[in-house]
Protein backbone atom coordinates (compact mmCIF):
# COMPACT_ATOMS: atom_id res chain seq x y z
CA UNK A 1 0.00 0.00 0.00
CA UNK A 2 1.65 3.24 -1.16
CA UNK A 3 2.05 6.21 0.85
CA UNK A 4 1.88 9.85 -0.49
CA UNK A 5 2.63 12.97 2.11
CA UNK A 6 0.45 15.72 1.87
CA UNK A 7 0.12 18.72 3.72
CA UNK A 8 -1.82 18.02 6.92
CA UNK A 9 -2.29 13.93 5.89
CA UNK A 10 -1.15 11.32 4.30
CA UNK A 11 -2.63 9.63 1.31
CA UNK A 12 -2.97 5.95 0.68
CA UNK A 13 -1.77 5.33 -3.77
CA UNK A 14 -4.17 8.08 -4.90
CA UNK A 15 -4.64 11.96 -3.21
CA UNK A 16 -8.20 11.37 -3.16
CA UNK A 17 -7.82 8.59 -0.58
CA UNK A 18 -6.47 10.57 2.08
CA UNK A 19 -6.46 11.08 6.42
CA UNK A 20 -5.70 14.30 7.62
CA UNK A 21 -6.99 13.97 11.12
CA UNK A 22 -4.13 13.24 13.44
CA UNK A 23 -2.30 13.49 16.62
CA UNK A 24 1.64 13.17 16.74
CA UNK A 25 2.19 9.70 18.73
CA UNK A 26 5.60 8.93 19.96
CA UNK A 27 8.33 8.65 18.59
CA UNK A 28 11.79 5.96 19.04
CA UNK A 29 12.66 7.45 21.57
CA UNK A 30 9.20 7.66 23.57
CA UNK A 31 9.44 11.08 22.91
CA UNK A 32 6.20 13.08 21.45
CA UNK A 33 6.62 14.69 18.06
CA UNK A 34 7.43 11.68 16.55
CA UNK A 35 4.74 9.08 14.19
CA UNK A 36 1.58 10.65 12.98
CA UNK A 37 -0.83 8.74 14.38
CA UNK A 38 -4.70 8.71 12.34
CA UNK A 39 -7.36 9.52 14.44
CA UNK A 40 -11.44 8.78 13.95
CA UNK A 41 -14.28 8.75 16.07
CA UNK A 42 -17.92 7.33 15.96
CA UNK A 43 -18.85 9.21 13.30
CA UNK A 44 -16.21 7.70 11.00
CA UNK A 45 -17.48 4.35 12.23
CA UNK A 46 -18.30 1.53 9.05
CA UNK A 47 -18.11 -2.14 8.57
CA UNK A 48 -14.66 -3.34 7.97
CA UNK A 49 -13.05 -0.07 10.05
CA UNK A 50 -9.52 -1.06 12.43
CA UNK A 51 -8.40 0.75 15.49
CA UNK A 52 -6.76 0.60 18.18
CA UNK A 53 -8.80 -0.19 21.86
CA UNK A 54 -7.06 -1.57 25.27
CA UNK A 55 -4.00 -2.45 23.52
CA UNK A 56 -5.51 -4.35 20.65
CA UNK A 57 -6.37 -4.18 17.31
CA UNK A 58 -10.63 -4.87 16.53
CA UNK A 59 -12.42 -4.32 13.37
CA UNK A 60 -15.49 -3.61 13.15
CA UNK A 61 -18.31 -6.15 12.16
CA UNK A 62 -21.67 -4.08 12.93
CA UNK A 63 -22.35 -1.27 14.32
CA UNK A 64 -26.06 1.19 15.10
CA UNK A 65 -26.14 4.80 16.28
CA UNK A 66 -29.22 4.94 19.28
CA UNK A 67 -29.92 7.94 20.86
CA UNK A 68 -31.87 6.93 24.25
CA UNK A 69 -34.87 9.12 25.42
CA UNK A 70 -32.75 10.26 28.05
CA UNK A 71 -28.43 11.14 27.88
CA UNK A 72 -26.71 11.61 24.86
CA UNK A 73 -26.59 9.35 22.04
CA UNK A 74 -24.56 5.96 21.53
CA UNK A 75 -22.71 3.68 18.83
CA UNK A 76 -23.71 0.62 19.79
CA UNK A 77 -21.16 -2.12 18.21
CA UNK A 78 -19.65 -5.74 17.49
CA UNK A 79 -15.93 -5.94 17.28
CA UNK A 80 -13.53 -8.97 16.32
CA UNK A 81 -10.39 -9.05 18.15
CA UNK A 82 -7.80 -9.45 15.06
CA UNK A 83 -5.38 -11.28 17.60
CA UNK A 84 -7.78 -13.87 18.98
CA UNK A 85 -10.78 -14.26 16.60
CA UNK A 86 -13.19 -13.42 19.12
CA UNK A 87 -16.33 -10.79 18.78
CA UNK A 88 -17.25 -8.50 21.64
CA UNK A 89 -20.60 -5.96 22.34
CA UNK A 90 -18.99 -2.82 23.11
CA UNK A 91 -21.00 0.80 23.14
CA UNK A 92 -19.31 4.12 22.89
CA UNK A 93 -20.65 7.57 23.41
CA UNK A 94 -20.83 9.24 20.77
CA UNK A 95 -18.01 11.09 19.90
CA UNK A 96 -15.26 9.07 21.41
CA UNK A 97 -12.50 8.89 19.72
CA UNK A 98 -9.71 6.27 18.52
CA UNK A 99 -6.12 5.82 17.15
CA UNK A 100 -7.03 3.92 13.61
CA UNK A 101 -4.98 0.70 12.45
CA UNK A 102 -3.74 0.75 9.08
CA UNK A 103 -4.02 -2.78 8.33
CA UNK A 104 -2.18 -4.26 5.13
CA UNK A 105 -3.72 -7.62 3.58
CA UNK A 106 -2.46 -9.56 1.29
CA UNK A 107 -2.67 -12.62 -0.33
CA UNK A 108 -0.99 -15.74 0.52
CA UNK A 109 -0.80 -19.36 -0.85
CA UNK A 110 -2.20 -22.65 1.87
CA UNK A 111 0.27 -25.21 1.56
CA UNK A 112 -0.08 -27.84 4.59
CA UNK A 113 -0.34 -28.01 8.23
CA UNK A 114 2.90 -29.53 9.84
CA UNK A 115 2.49 -29.98 14.04
CA UNK A 116 -0.32 -27.80 14.35
CA UNK A 117 1.20 -25.06 12.48
CA UNK A 118 -0.39 -23.90 8.64
CA UNK A 119 2.36 -23.13 5.84
CA UNK A 120 1.65 -20.65 4.03
CA UNK A 121 3.57 -18.66 0.79
CA UNK A 122 3.33 -15.61 -0.89
CA UNK A 123 2.71 -16.75 -4.61
CA UNK A 124 5.49 -13.71 -5.63
CA UNK A 125 8.64 -14.36 -3.86
CA UNK A 126 7.93 -17.80 -2.73
CA UNK A 127 8.52 -16.77 1.25
CA UNK A 128 6.82 -19.08 3.66
CA UNK A 129 5.29 -18.06 7.25
CA UNK A 130 3.86 -20.36 9.48
CA UNK A 131 0.65 -18.82 11.45
CA UNK A 132 -1.64 -20.91 14.17
CA UNK A 133 -5.06 -22.08 14.38
CA UNK A 134 -6.00 -19.15 16.54
CA UNK A 135 -4.80 -16.78 13.47
CA UNK A 136 -7.21 -18.31 11.62
CA UNK A 137 -10.43 -18.29 13.77
CA UNK A 138 -13.44 -19.64 12.66
CA UNK A 139 -12.59 -19.61 9.22
CA UNK A 140 -9.76 -22.46 9.26
CA UNK A 141 -12.84 -25.19 9.41
CA UNK A 142 -13.09 -23.67 5.32
CA UNK A 143 -9.58 -23.96 4.85
CA UNK A 144 -8.12 -26.20 1.73
CA UNK A 145 -4.97 -27.00 0.52
CA UNK A 146 -3.58 -25.09 -2.31
CA UNK A 147 -6.41 -22.37 -1.09
CA UNK A 148 -5.69 -18.69 -1.31
CA UNK A 149 -5.99 -17.11 2.11
CA UNK A 150 -5.86 -13.12 3.09
CA UNK A 151 -3.23 -12.88 5.46
CA UNK A 152 -3.48 -9.23 7.60
CA UNK A 153 -0.32 -7.73 9.10
CA UNK A 154 0.67 -4.52 11.42
CA UNK A 155 3.55 -2.36 11.62
CA UNK A 156 4.86 -5.81 9.57
CA UNK A 157 3.51 -8.09 12.16
CA UNK A 158 0.97 -10.75 11.04
CA UNK A 159 -1.97 -10.60 12.87
CA UNK A 160 -4.05 -13.49 11.40
CA UNK A 161 -5.37 -14.97 8.17
CA UNK A 162 -8.51 -15.21 6.63
CA UNK A 163 -10.07 -17.76 4.02
CA UNK A 164 -12.01 -15.99 1.63
CA UNK A 165 -15.85 -14.48 2.24
CA UNK A 166 -17.20 -16.68 -0.12
CA UNK A 167 -16.11 -20.76 -1.24
CA UNK A 168 -17.15 -23.35 -2.71
CA UNK A 169 -16.52 -26.97 -1.72
CA UNK A 170 -17.85 -30.74 -1.81
CA UNK A 171 -20.62 -32.23 0.24
CA UNK A 172 -19.22 -36.02 1.40
CA UNK A 173 -21.88 -36.53 4.11
CA UNK A 174 -25.17 -35.70 4.36
CA UNK A 175 -28.11 -38.06 4.50
CA UNK A 176 -30.01 -38.66 1.41
CA UNK A 177 -33.20 -37.14 0.13
CA UNK A 178 -36.62 -38.46 0.28
CA UNK A 179 -39.90 -38.20 -1.77
CA UNK A 180 -41.45 -34.68 0.34
CA UNK A 181 -38.48 -33.55 2.42
CA UNK A 182 -38.19 -31.02 -0.61
CA UNK A 183 -41.98 -29.70 -0.06
CA UNK A 184 -41.45 -29.55 3.33
CA UNK A 185 -38.88 -26.96 3.39
CA UNK A 186 -36.47 -26.91 5.94
CA UNK A 187 -33.03 -28.66 5.52
CA UNK A 188 -30.36 -31.09 6.75
CA UNK A 189 -26.61 -31.15 8.07
CA UNK A 190 -24.28 -31.59 5.20
CA UNK A 191 -20.23 -32.36 6.10
CA UNK A 192 -18.28 -30.12 3.89
CA UNK A 193 -14.66 -31.84 2.57
CA UNK A 194 -12.50 -29.55 4.93
CA UNK A 195 -15.11 -30.92 8.01
CA UNK A 196 -17.22 -28.08 8.20
CA UNK A 197 -20.65 -28.79 9.02
CA UNK A 198 -23.33 -26.57 7.55
CA UNK A 199 -27.28 -26.78 6.73
CA UNK A 200 -28.38 -27.55 3.61
CA UNK A 201 -31.11 -27.60 1.45
CA UNK A 202 -32.89 -31.56 1.36
CA UNK A 203 -32.02 -32.03 -2.42
CA UNK A 204 -28.00 -31.67 -2.30
CA UNK A 205 -26.43 -34.74 -2.24
CA UNK A 206 -23.14 -36.14 -1.47
CA UNK A 207 -20.41 -35.07 -3.92
CA UNK A 208 -22.37 -31.79 -5.17
CA UNK A 209 -20.23 -28.92 -4.93
CA UNK A 210 -22.11 -26.23 -2.69
CA UNK A 211 -21.08 -22.21 -2.44
CA UNK A 212 -20.80 -21.03 1.63
CA UNK A 213 -20.94 -17.67 3.48
CA UNK A 214 -17.67 -18.12 5.66
CA UNK A 215 -18.88 -15.35 7.68
CA UNK A 216 -22.43 -16.64 8.50
CA UNK A 217 -21.69 -20.33 7.85
CA UNK A 218 -24.63 -20.36 5.63
CA UNK A 219 -25.18 -22.55 2.26
CA UNK A 220 -25.44 -20.18 -0.50
CA UNK A 221 -26.02 -22.24 -3.23
CA UNK A 222 -25.33 -25.60 -5.47
CA UNK A 223 -22.52 -25.14 -7.62
CA UNK A 224 -23.16 -26.54 -11.39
Amino acid sequence: MGLLSVSGGLCYNSPSICLTNFDYGPNKAGQSGGVRVPKIDTADFKNGLSFLLDGEIFTIVWFQHHKPGKGGAVMRSKLKNLRTGGVIDKTFNAGEKFEQAILDRHPMQYLYNQDGEYVLMNPETFDQVSISAADFGDTLKYLKDGMEVQVIEHDEKILGAEVATFVELEVVQTDPAFKGDTASGGGKPATLETGAVINVPFFVNVGDKVKVDTRTDSYLERVK
